[in-house]
């Protein structure tokens, strides 16, 4: 699975035989702002708005009337192409007069859309998970400052008679060495479940 996206919105304009093609990419992570993305970025006056998105292993596309595959799945070739996850293309063609045939489109349409990615600038999707924890009070000091080591954030907190529960999220990559370093100043009395959690933006 890739673990990246786009940093922000990026495009590209081409000209093929008097066809004028402009990509615009965005990152989303989900369906439903790959959607009001690709509804924003169509122009209605166009000859045809195509698009693909990405999103873990959900995807769409589209041809918006061009022949069947020659437009919505080479945009989400190139995305695939280009490593990306959670991105949204869409490619709006404005007819010229001269008809580019299947492999001028799919050259065109792919082609387009893969620029566009390849000059935007990128960031890192960071794979999080959720832990639970349970510890006595007098480990609250010890397990606060291991949180705040490790990049965890507190998503609640409970007290009960006999101690804390802890729910938090953190970045997967740091998950040992939390567990790791909690061990070792409580003498193992903090007890973890829980391991879910995914791709995340970070943000």
């Amino acid at each position: 699975m890739s673990h990246q996206t786009l940093q922000a919105p990026a495009r590209h304009e081409l000209v093929v035989k008097h066809s004028r093609f402009l990509a615009l990419a965005a990152p989303a992570g989900t369906s439903e702002e790959a959607m009001a993305f690709i509804a924003a970025a169509g122009t209605p006056e166009a000859t045809h708005n195509c698009w693909a998105w990405r999103i873990g292993g959900l995807y769409r596309s589209s041809d918006d009337g061009e022949p069947a595959g020659t437009a919505g799945r080479p945009i989400l070739a190139a995305i695939d192409g280009q490593g990306l996850d959670q991105a949204v293309v869409v490619v709006t063609r404005w007819y010229g007069g001269i008809k580019l045939g299947a492999g001028g489109l799919v050259r065109a349409y792919g082609g387009c859309a893969a620029e566009c990615l390849r000059t935007a600038p990128r960031r890192e999707l960071v794979e999080y998970l959720e832990l639970q924890l349970a510890y006595p009070f007098a480990h609250t000091g010890a397990v606060h400052s291991a949180l705040a080591q490790h990049g965890a954030d507190k998503l609640a907190e409970d007290f009960a008679a006999d101690g804390v529960e802890l729910r938090l999220r953190l970045p997967s990559h740091a998950a040992g060495a939390l567990r790791t370093q909690l061990r070792d100043a409580t003498r193992d009395e903090v007890r973890v479940t829980g391991m879910c959690g995914g791709p995340d933006d970070g943000q």
